[in-house]
């Protein structure tokens, strides 16, 4: 039986060309607008955010991650101390402040 049945090898189509060339360029498009549609913006943002910690002074009226609104009273190496109401203190972590409001917003919340 095996006599009468003969191996069939399965030819592959020739390779198109250019493809591989292709290939490359989709990918490299590909990670090109990954980058610009992802990973800048992510860097623009995180560079902001350090500037709005390093600039950080006493008397600035901040807003937390947590949405907690103070005025900082203390800065530190990593935590800025925050006045929430009067003579109630507390110590957040410097990467925690969101947002810097213009002066008097606490006076109006």
């Amino acid at each position: 039986m095996n006599a009468l049945i003969s191996d069939a090898w399965a030819q592959s189509a020739p390779a198109a060309p250019g493809g591989q060339l292709q290939f490359v360029l989709l990918m490299v498009a590909f990670v090109a607008l990954f980058y610009f549609m992802l990973i800048r913006p992510q860097q623009k943002r995180a560079r902001e955010h350090q500037a709005l910690v390093s600039k950080l002074t006493s008397g600035d009226e901040v807003v937390t991650s947590g949405g907690l609104l103070g005025r900082v009273t203390d800065v530190g190496d990593t935590f800025v101390t925050l006045e929430v109401a009067d003579g109630v203190r507390v110590k957040v972590q410097k990467v925690q402040i969101t947002q810097l409001m213009p002066k008097g917003t606490l006076k109006s919340a």
